[in-house]
């Protein structure tokens, strides 16, 4: 029997695909390469010669998904394909029923779970159409390979036929023998693949003949031992290029070459004599189990790589559950807090495989970790829209208020109530965004056509203002010359008919105020002049100056006024009492003590000054 009966060798699939380690350390590399053989003989993979480099499909968009899955579609050999697009699937459908469970929780809060929810994705439905478009291709192509493959075995069980019938025939001339064995043998070659549960029985049974046919022309030993060399040679040259594969970094690479020098060797080249067999086979199967060592080695560093990436993807779940866990309260702060939620998302994406038992429940501790924290989120934004609601009823209530006053002629009292209005409205926060450009253009029109009608209206004022000023200014110039004459009824008589015709001349525009300033030294000149008390002085300042910011209708002036006026009383009162603290620490001084004296009077000073502030605190609070 040949070394063919014993040519269990390890092969990978036409996908290049990585089996769990548990897979492969149970049989020998002989038997895997025979098992991964037959399989690929069988669906066409060992013959595509198509590389297509491995990517992070967890890691892509669904946009890109889609992209890639066309991109994908767009080789002529399905077979070749077949892993990367059902990796494609699984990503896209994982981001899309993620998507679809955020829109769904979404559509039932704004809704109560009143509605029914749907959601069309133009993007899930071109999606659908190139993977339909692909299963239709596979399924074709499939179709098609079996087809085959039945034929193929037709084919081959009918070539062991014709063996066994040249065999058993025999024939006289053993030119015509070979020529008609090696015709068998060239027909054979090209036969193609079988069905893999039929793989082992026909080739050890092709090659059971083939060895028969060699023992029976055993007597033509140099037409025989010139196939054995040249079988022996062909087959050392496999051994020289598997060698060489040993050192191709490329390990899913030199594998799939290997599969190619195994299949010629089983497939293609005749037996070596029986010296020489048992050698190269060993020597040739060393070799595959050095690939199959370096091919078990970089699964376990892949395995090793898996659980990495497991510990970091649940690191990041980890976070993302913390993040929902951190105190956030402005829409600013919850809008960093989604940028990092998606900076989380990204790096869980870009991490790359897990162990497939560990696959599902990755992703569904993500999915609810991510669910989390929507949870949260939308729980904040909830309570933001009843507050944006609550504040859309208080600006709403606030243009009624307003609108109340659009046809009033009472402006004295509407316009400090409009005023406010607009304050108050400053101070309420955000509305809805739906409605903030309608109530904001409504509030804006009403207020606007209010105060224009306020500007109509004083028109004539103002006119009657600059009037005034104007009668002042030339008041104030004749006012220059006045003289006293030295009588203090008469002269005193003389001042008040002044400031009662200041009075009578009215009220000026705000911007031109700085006349009464000037009025006021000029007063104070022939309050000077004018032998008065200093208390009846004062008072009489101080009532002209209580007229003009009375008649300004200056509330804020008064209010600094009599803010002012405490501040010199609790000053004075002050000053009064650490006087008189002191007068008691000198005990042994005597009255006529000239400091004690000078202390007396300084506190005299202060009472009669604490009198008159008292008075004109008095005099403002009844103006009030």
């Amino acid at each position: 029997m040949l070394e063919e009966m014993n040519d269990n060798l390890p092969q990978a699939d036409g996908q290049n695909s990585i089996e769990p380690i548990e897979n492969v350390v149970e049989i020998s590399a002989e038997e895997a390469m025979e098992n991964h053989l037959a399989e690929a003989s069988e669906n066409g993979s060992i013959h595509e010669n198509i590389e297509i480099p491995a990517k992070n499909y967890e890691a892509l968009s669904m946009e890109e998904l889609v992209d890639e899955l066309s991109t994908l579609l767009a080789h002529d050999k399905i077979a070749a394909i077949k892993n990367h697009v059902e990796e494609v699937r699984k990503s896209f459908m994982d981001k899309f029923h993620h998507f679809i469970d955020e829109k769904r929780k979404e559509f039932y809060e704004q809704n109560d779970g009143t509605a029914e929810f749907e959601y069309h994705s133009p993007l899930k439905v071109k999606f659908d159409h190139i993977f339909d478009e692909y299963k239709a291709r596979r399924t074709k192509h499939f179709n098609q390979i079996q087809n085959q493959l039945k034929a193929n075995f037709v084919e081959r069980t009918n070539l062991i036929e014709e063996l066994k019938a040249l065999i058993d025939n025999g024939e006289s001339n053993m030119s015509d023998m070979f020529k008609k064995f090696n015709d068998i043998r060239d027909r054979w070659k090209k036969a193609g693949a079988i069905p893999k549960d039929k793989y082992n029985l026909i080739w050890n049974n092709f090659h059971f003949h083939t060895d028969r046919f060699y023992e029976l022309v055993h007597l033509d030993k140099e037409v025989r031992d010139a196939d054995f060399k040249n079988n022996l040679e062909q087959k050392l040259n496999i051994i020289a290029k598997s060698k060489q594969l040993l050192q191709e970094t490329d390990l899913t690479k030199a594998f799939r070459e290997l599969q190619l020098l195994h299949r010629v060797w089983k497939e293609e080249i005749g037996p070596v004599d029986k010296e020489h067999r048992e050698r190269i086979w060993a020597e040739f199967s060393e070799v595959t189990k050095q690939m199959h060592d370096k091919r078990e080695q970089m699964l376990a560093q892949a395995r090793e790589r898996e659980l990495q990436n497991l510990a970091q993807k649940n690191t990041i779940i980890a976070q993302i559950y913390q993040l929902s866990q951190e105190t956030v309260s402005t829409h600013s702060d919850w809008q960093k807090q989604i940028a990092k939620m998606e900076a989380f998302r990204q790096d869980f994406f870009n991490t790359g495989r897990v162990p497939a038992e560990a696959t599902e429940e990755t992703w569904n501790n993500f999915k609810l970790a991510v669910r989390n924290f929507n949870a949260t989120k939308n729980s904040f934004y909830k309570d933001i829209k009843n507050e944006q609601q609550h504040n859309l009823e208080r600006k709403l209530a606030l243009i009624e208020k307003a609108k109340s006053f659009t046809e009033t002629n009472d402006f004295e009292t509407a316009t400090p109530i409009m005023k406010q209005i607009q304050e108050d409205w400053k101070k309420i926060g955000h509305v809805p965004r739906k409605n903030s450009d309608e109530i904001w253009a409504e509030f804006k029109q009403i207020c606007n056509a209010y105060f224009d009608r306020l500007h109509d209206s004083r028109k004539g004022e103002i006119e009657a203002e600059v009037a005034a000023f104007e009668r002042k200014k030339e008041y104030l110039e004749n006012l220059k010359t006045f003289e006293l004459v030295g009588e203090h009824k008469t002269d005193l008589d003389a001042i008040k008919g002044h400031i009662a015709a200041w009075k009578e001349l009215g009220k000026v525009p705000q911007n031109r105020r700085h006349i009464e300033g000037k009025f006021n030294k000029i007063l104070d000149a022939l309050f000077e002049k004018l032998s008065l008390s200093k208390k009846d002085s004062e008072m009489m300042k101080f009532a002209n100056r209580l007229d003009q910011l009375s008649e300004g209708n200056d509330q804020r002036a008064l209010v600094n006024e009599q803010l002012f006026i405490r501040r010199k009383i609790d000053e004075l009162q002050s000053e009064i009492i650490q006087l008189e603290n002191n007068i008691q620490f000198i005990s042994n001084a005597k009255s006529d003590n000239p400091f004690i004296k000078e202390v007396h009077k300084s506190i005299d000073r202060n009472k009669e000054e604490l009198k008159l502030w008292k008075e004109k605190l008095k005099k403002l609070n009844n103006l009030a």
